[in-house]
């Protein structure tokens, strides 16, 4: 049985529901008791813990927690737990000590797993939202979505740090695939609650003390959306001690330079009969429409039935607009944009404290803030921080179409279970919809230009076409020639995930996961999805773990200088003199697999003749 302390290891405050209310949101929620018996997913005990005070109800005031409407309470009760400093926290760790592991999914993940990616569009936001903002009186609190499901053992926490909404489920998109590899948890703060700048901190800070303490080796994830952004960095510079790594989505650090700043007068200004339009008129500003709807759009479809697709959904998501007058009405919005300006001051003037992992998220089309050029002043002003642009976005970059959240934090190699990052052991797979990106949308042009045919050789020395003389039980090692720029590289990786199922890991130069180069208007790129798809950075280390764990390697010995080759250098083995790879193979017993390519150097070759014949006839044409 799993226990509570291990989705809420803090003093969770209840959310109290009415009866008449049918919510259909998705909320995890685990009993406390440790029981062999104990299997209810709802609130049971006559105890219940709210900000770090506890209160006795009677059974039948107790409402649990629900899926879809169907109430489930349970009949054994449990101890209740007593707010009484280090005697509650013993008993907290207690729970979570023993229950550690237990529930958790296999260490393994399948290759092409399912992310759920596509499957939840904005719609589903809107419609969770309005069933969460009816007034229940309470404080603000965490909340774990069903979506995102039992993660691997010994996952990091991450928790979700809302935008000017406050209701939590900004991360609704992207649930399943973090709940895989997080333990995730939102804060959700009511639509009529009050509670001050520093008050959010210090219920944040509380949250994050209490899971280092529980575990002080893993990693804390706060992932804060606009407004969450500026919360994030101010608990941040309250806790240089404590391991994070916080991914800021266009932080609103920057809104004392924002349009929405001189409107506040305006908005207060308002006659109440008015507000039902302001979602209208910052439907535009708030993010991209058009972006929003192409989520879950089918990208194979013909152009035709793709346009009509889309224009379906965006009529379906402008006649859901109205719901955000109700999450926020006239005001919560005045007491979110002041709650904005306090934050953004307050994180603003404790920047140079923050010594935590940053990894900033910035749109290129954000008409709510300048986030492009904050992103410039943060990578400056931060100790280490890396960026992701992404120039098609709104400011709702985690509700429009793009990546998923979780491809992004791999892709910079941002994901670990432990102080420092293990290429074997943290690595999770790339899942289904990476998988249809690279191989079938973003490189659909490179798919068709080469034309790639796959070759083997059986046991008996015959040729087939296709990976059937390729080995299937690892450990295998696979060594090859690198061809010019590499091209190779696409076509060899999908193949064997498609033919295979089987995931090539390969040996890449660290120049890859240095980002050294990288600057506040780098998008995700090429070096980012070879990271996703298994790359490792080249240390004996590395190669030792892979072979252990009988992973599929692709190694490459003549390295960077073998793919960048000079003329009259085709298909020359420019290797190393001494092969430590072959003692290293023997060692675990690996089968070595040799092989080559031809066709790519007289590619490139034609498509640059190409490029300049067409250059000599632009040029003769303006002679002309």
């Amino acid at each position: 049985m799993t226990s509570l302390v291990k989705a809420f290891p803090v003093s969770l405050p209840f959310l109290r529901i009415p009866e008449s209310s049918k919510h259909h949101f998705h909320v995890k929620v685990r009993s406390l008791d440790s029981g062999a018996n104990s299997t209810s997913t709802g609130f049971s005990s006559d105890s219940v813990v709210v900000n770090g005070r506890s209160f006795t109800r009677g059974k039948d005031e107790v409402e649990s927690l629900f899926d879809g409407g169907a109430v489930e309470q349970k009949e054994k009760s449990v101890a209740p737990l007593v707010d009484d400093g280090n005697e509650r926290f013993m008993r907290l760790s207690s729970v979570r000590e023993k229950n550690r592991g237990k529930g958790a999914i296999s260490e393994d993940m399948d290759v092409l797993w399912d992310d759920g990616y596509g499957t939840k569009t904005v719609k589903d936001y809107l419609i969770a939202s309005k069933d969460m903002i009816r007034p229940d009186g309470g404080p603000p609190r965490w909340f774990c979505p069903v979506e995102c499901g039992e993660p691997l053992k010994d996952s990091p926490i991450l928790l979700f740090l809302p935008g000017t909404d406050g209701v939590g489920l900004g991360l609704t998109l992207h649930h399943k695939a973090l709940g895989k590899v997080f333990e995730v948890r939102c804060l959700h703060i009511p639509v009529y609650d009050r509670t001050p700048f520093q008050g959010l901190v210090k219920f944040v800070e509380d949250t994050l003390k209490l899971e280092h303490a529980s575990a002080p080796n893993k990693p804390i994830y706060l992932v804060g959306d606009s407004f969450g952004g500026c919360l994030a960095l101010a608990v941040a510079a309250r806790n240089p001690q404590i391991d994070l790594v916080v991914v800021l989505v266009n932080p609103a650090t920057s809104f004392a330079r924002s349009q929405i700043q001189p409107l506040l007068p305006a908005l207060e200004a308002m006659p109440n009969e008015f507000h039902s339009l302001v979602p209208y008129l910052l439907s535009g500003i708030m993010g991209n429409p058009l972006k929003m709807a192409m989520v879950g759009l089918e990208d194979r479809l013909p152009p035709r039935a793709k346009i009509e697709q889309l224009s379906g959904k965006l009529t379906s998501l402008l006649g859901y607009l109205s719901v955000l007058s109700e999450i926020i009405p006239k005001e919560t919005l005045v007491w979110k944009l002041k709650l904005i300006q306090t934050g953004s001051s307050y994180a603003n003037s404790r920047l140079h404290a923050v010594k935590a992992e940053v990894l900033l998220l910035a749109s290129g089309q954000d008409s709510m803030l300048p986030s492009k050029n904050e992103a410039q002043r943060l990578k400056k002003g931060l100790q280490n921080c890396q960026v992701r642009y992404f120039k098609d976005n709104g400011h709702t970059l985690l509700l429009e179409e793009g990546l998923s959240l979780l491809t992004i934090i791999k892709g910079v190699g941002k994901y670990r279970r432990s102080r420092k990052v293990d290429f074997v052991r943290d690595y999770v797979p790339p899942s289904k919809s990476e998988f249809e990106r690279v191989f079938f949308r973003d490189g659909r042009f490179m798919q068709a230009a080469t034309g790639t045919v796959m070759l083997s050789t059986l046991q008996d020395g015959s040729i087939v076409k296709g990976l059937a003389g390729v080995p299937t039980q690892g450990p295998v090692l696979l060594v090859g020639y690198h061809m010019l720029m590499g091209i190779e590289l696409q076509s060899l990786v999908g193949e064997y995930l498609k033919q295979k199922n089987i995931l090539l890991r390969g040996i890449a130069h660290p120049a890859i996961f240095g980002g050294r180069f990288e600057s506040s208007s780098s998008e995700f790129n090429f070096q980012d999805w070879i990271k996703v798809m298994g790359g490792v950075p080249v240390a004996a280390s590395n190669f030792f773990k892979l072979l252990s764990s009988k992973s599929h390697v692709l190694l490459y010995p003549g390295g960077a200088r073998e793919a960048l080759h000079y003329k009259g250098e085709a298909h020359k083995l420019i290797w190393p003199e001494q092969q430590e790879f072959v003692r290293m193979a023997a060692k675990f017993g690996a089968t070595i697999v040799p092989f080559g390519g031809v066709g790519e150097d007289d590619l490139v070759e034609v498509t640059l003749l190409v490029l300049a014949q067409g250059s000599n006839l632009s040029n003769s044409s303006l002679c002309l």
